[in-house]
């Protein structure tokens, strides 16, 4: 049952479509991610939700409630900011309790549930400390339990991982999507980073210019996007702009693939990517390697129906251990890698 609906919803800047009618859902105890660029709309979605941006047409509920004109204190939402937004006079404790005192909560159910809230956050050795006493992802852990501590129906959050460095990133991304199912709350995710939207979301939405591109489970997005756009924000794909013949585009023989029209745009992963000293495939000559840990992404230089073009490939490290900018290669990818696209 969907949770939080949003219905054609609009919004214009200064004669700027923001939102070009929006409509998306999301179901009871989901995770939603809105990915995109930036200025794609995905925040000032959020935001719309929120109450902090208000829309200029169309309709939002929150559990069948119609949220129109109702202040953000009033809505059942906690929200987290990128930039953590603690208060730097108060202790982690205060912190977390400051939505409940607000309240006037009896301060033995503050002190519960904030109790509560230390121990889903894994702080409770550090209730006393200040914010500038605790590391960035600590802080943003904060920020999280004083978002949940008064028990939202739906949890907002806005980037919240993206000043962090990327170990800590990591880590805590994790640590988000196992409180989000523990709690079994209602959330909407904002980001700009892919991996992170594949990583802890149950569905994707991916936006562009004020218009949702694609919704759907991330392995559908990764997989199967439906649109150019879709295709070339997600996957990091090789992008090849081809003639077609007689309805078929052939990539000098590293693909023969359907075309639905004369000059088509074909994309396809990098881990889908065949690299091999000889037999069938496009002649090319490897540029650069780039060592990435597991896996090492491989620049080839190589000929494609006449023009030249840098494809690149993400093989095992083990598997390009033998290769080195100068070697002859041949480069295929399996024809159901391939998607095309009109040009």
């Amino acid at each position: 049952m969907s949770h939080v609906v949003l219905d054609r919803i609009t919004k214009r800047f200064a004669g700027h479509n923001a939102l070009n009618g929006v409509s998306v859902s999301v179901a009871q105890g989901e995770m939603l991610a809105l990915l995109g660029p930036s200025g794609c709309g995905k925040t000032t979605l959020l935001r719309c939700i929120a109450g902090l941006t208000e829309f200029d047409s169309g309709t939002l509920t929150i559990g069948g409630a119609d949220m129109s004109g109702v202040p953000v204190r009033k809505r059942p939402i906690g929200m987290v900011f990128q930039s953590y937004a603690l208060f730097p006079n108060l202790t982690v404790r205060g912190n977390i309790g400051f939505p409940l005192t607000v309240r006037k909560s009896p301060k033995a159910e503050i002190e519960a549930r904030v109790d509560e809230m230390l121990a889903l956050v894994g702080l409770e050795h550090l209730g006393e400390r200040l914010p500038n006493q605790l590391s960035g992802g600590q802080q943003q852990r904060v920020a999280l339990a004083r978002a949940l501590s008064p028990g939202p129906e739906v949890l907002l959050l806005d980037e919240p991982l993206s000043a962090l460095d990327a170990q800590v990133r990591t880590r805590l991304r994790d640590e988000v999507r196992r409180i989000q199912h523990q709690v079994g709350i209602t959330t909407v995710f904002v980001t700009h980073d892919q991996a992170e939207a594949l990583a802890i979301s149950d569905r994707v939405a991916v936006m562009n210019a004020g218009d949702i591109e694609q919704c759907g489970p991330p392995a559908e997005i990764y997989t199967a996007p439906s649109t150019r756009f879709a295709a070339g924000f997600v996957g990091n794909r090789n992008t090849l702009e081809l003639s077609a013949a007689d309805g078929r585009v052939t990539a000098g023989g590293a693909f023969d693939v359907a075309a639905p029209s004369d000059r088509v745009l074909c994309m396809f992963r990098p881990e889908d990517v065949e690299l091999s000293r000889d037999g069938a495939g496009a002649p090319g000559v490897v540029d650069v390697t780039v060592f990435l840990g597991a896996i090492t992404r491989v620049y080839v230089h190589s000929q494609v129906n006449g023009h030249q073009a840098v494809l690149f490939a993400d093989l095992s490290s083990r598997a390009a251990a033998d290769l080195a900018p100068g070697d002859q290669v041949r480069l295929r990818v399996a024809d159901e890698h391939v998607q095309v696209f009109p040009a």
